[in-house]
């Protein structure tokens, strides 16, 4: 299947068949579209919680539960659900992991190269972190990034999708512990396979004309 394609064909699934899991292989792939992602000077502000058992997507659901009932049958039906977190800080230990992977993965030419990194991330940190005092929007807006990465991957892989905004941000972080380990979730996505019930699968997708969005200068 082409890219575009996949992007004409994928739609935001409204219900789920219960009885189809995706194979490990198909969330392996998954699971590393996402560790590739782009972000922003590449700082990765992200975690990743994936659930595939009933008791794990139970608990998923409880935030569902509280104040957003009608996307519980997309988490307890998916076949798998991933919770999209992002930091809560931009630690300075954060920062220095990320350089000494780059430094293991061998993206440094020499020491100046190294210290150029250093400085640029430390900059763009420094300015949502003081001047702009917009931190955690900045690294949610990363977290984004790997949401589009992961659909269209999916639809490129014929797993079906929906994210989904709707859900008690409170109930989950402390239902998983979030906080503890210094992230807060920021959106769920329900993978597997579309249902019977999954309206929006019969229907045509509808974008605005091109002449609408683009401006060619």
């Amino acid at each position: 299947m082409s890219l575009l394609h996949a992007a004409r064909k994928r739609h935001s699934t409204k219900a789920f068949d219960p009885s189809r899991k995706i194979p490990e292989t198909i969330i392996a792939e998954l699971r590393e579209l996402l560790r590739l992602a782009p972000s922003s000077v590449n700082s990765q502000p992200w975690h990743f919680v994936l659930a595939s058992t009933d008791a794990a997507k139970a608990r998923i659901g409880k935030a569902a539960e509280a104040g957003y009932p009608y996307n519980l049958p997309k988490i307890l039906n998916a076949s798998h659900v991933l919770v999209l977190c992002a930091r809560t800080a931009i630690s300075e230990t954060h920062l220095e992991a990320l350089l000494e992977k780059e430094q293991a993965d061998g993206r440094f030419v020499n020491d100046e190269a190294r210290a150029g990194q250093r400085g640029s991330r430390l900059s763009y940190s420094n300015l949502h972190r003081y001047e702009l005092k917009d931190a955690q929007h900045w690294m949610e807006k990363q977290v984004y990034l790997a949401l589009g990465t992961l659909l269209l991957g999916a639809a490129e892989l014929e797993v079906d999708a929906v994210p989904m905004e709707g859900f008690n941000a409170k109930v989950l972080d402390e239902e998983l512990g979030l906080h503890a380990q210094g992230f807060t979730s920021v959106v769920l996505v329900g993978l597997g396979y579309s249902g019977a019930d999954d309206f929006n699968a019969k229907l045509p997708k509808s974008r605005l004309a091109a002449e609408t969005v683009f401006t060619e200068l």
